[in-house]
């Protein structure tokens, strides 16, 4: 699926996408699934916000909100575009 087939999410910021998918492992589960370019995109970003919620005083700080707000897009969207990945490396 290209770009332009997917409605993509509305992040706060602009988002490079990258080129190529790739296999995406959870880091707790130790499960892998592969993902299209889109996914990983998105999958990379949603790991990347939740360390900044992590390093910022966690989801009770307020200073955190805007990376939730995006955090809850990207789930979101994840949940609508492939459940399966979000099962496997998400929830």
């Amino acid at each position: 699926m290209s770009k332009t087939e997917i409605k993509l999410p509305e992040f706060s910021q602009p988002i490079a996408y990258y080129d190529e998918g790739g296999i995406a492992t959870n880091p707790y589960s130790g499960e892998s699934y592969m993902l299209n370019a889109i996914e990983l995109t998105i999958y990379d970003l949603l790991i990347g916000l939740q360390h900044m919620v992590d390093a910022n005083g966690g989801l009770l700080n307020p200073n955190t909100a805007r990376f939730q707000k995006d955090m809850r897009i990207g789930l979101d969207w994840f949940r609508m575009n492939n459940a399966k990945a979000y099962m496997v490396l998400l929830d």
